[in-house]
């Protein structure tokens, strides 16, 4: 029988293990004759007690298998762990606290089998607070139009993925990931499933507003040279615009010498002008800069403190 393992990023999710863990396994019991199944969870440095709902887990079920971090290394990071150590011959990512319906995910099988190499889960509806749908829809938005690649809109991390394909992001070494857009990247044969996402059963995010600038920022730096280009255009509009006010000042000057104050107020405006605008523009630069001083410390992407495996003893 093919495997399949499932990639379960945990922080702070103690609420959520119980029920997450009873609802896969009425859901896969019945595909317990045509799959042999991996639960993977990997705790991400979490500081309620996650780590041990997890390790009783692993204690009394073989497919469970737990990868705790030395500390909270982040979301995409937890996940490219849970992809390097998953062995299945198919992987389903998929969020802990249940706004991500278990159930879709037999549905992502099932157009596996009909021979897609990727299944993402596309968000039909989505139960979250008006501002983060609204921050959503334009951040997806300006993504289609700037991106170098084709990112799907409302998709998350939530999809399956064939052998071949994590073989392939496996070969990925960059800190600031952004998952959806590399599974994009690397092609092969995808389509999509629609699904309603549901509420966070408990627990507080752990994505907030802060994250999920950084996230959104990673996935446009990434996948994308408009930023850089951005800094040339504004560049231009910025010397256009100096232009005509030289041209006002001469005219000013030559036609209307009656009408001319002194400009320390029109010089102090222009200043302030492209002062702003060139600190901006060295922000953008900077976000480019910090990710190859990243890339080249060469540090490991994650540190594993312990495995624990279906014999309850960690692996240190």
């Amino acid at each position: 029988m093919r495997k399949i393992s499932y990639i379960l990023p945990i922080y702070n999710e103690a609420e959520n293990i119980g029920l997450l863990y009873d609802t896969l396994a009425a859901l896969l019991k019945p595909q317990g004759k045509r799959y042999n199944f991996e639960l993977l969870f990997i705790n991400d440095g979490s500081q309620d007690n996650s780590l041990k709902k997890l390790q009783a887990l692993a204690a009394q079920d073989r497919r469970v298998v737990v990868l705790n971090f030395s500390r909270n290394f982040g979301h995409q990071i937890a996940v490219t762990a849970g992809l390097d150590v998953a062995d299945g011959d198919a992987v389903i990512i998929m969020d802990s606290d249940l706004q991500d319906p278990p159930a879709v995910s037999l549905e992502l099988i099932d157009k596996w089998e009909q021979g897609f190499d990727v299944v993402y889960a596309q968000r039909r509806s989505r139960k979250d607070t008006p501002f983060k749908q609204l921050t959503a829809q334009l951040y997806y938005w300006a993504l289609a139009k700037i991106a170098d690649i084709n990112i799907p809109r409302n998709t998350g991390d939530f999809r399956l993925m064939d052998r071949k394909v994590v073989e392939s992001l496996k070969r990925f070494n960059e800190h600031n990931r952004f998952l959806r857009g590399m599974v994009s990247f690397v092609g092969f044969k995808q389509t999509a499933v629609l699904f309603d996402r549901d509420e966070r059963h408990a627990g507080t995010t752990g994505y907030p507003l802060k994250k999920m600038a950084k996230f959104a920022a990673d996935g446009i730096i990434s996948f994308s040279w408009a930023p850089l280009k951005l800094i040339t255009r504004l560049g231009y509009l910025t010397a256009f615009l100096s232009f005509l006010g030289i041209i006002y000042v001469l005219y000013v000057r030559i036609f209307e010498p009656s009408n001319a104050v002194p400009g320390w107020a029109f010089v102090m405006i222009a200043v302030l002008l492209v002062g702003g605008v060139q600190t901006i523009l060295l922000g953008i630069v900077g976000s480019y800069i910090g990710r190859i001083y990243t890339e080249a410390q060469g540090r490991p992407l994650y540190i594993i403190e312990s495995i624990t495996r279906a014999e309850g003893n960690p692996d240190q």
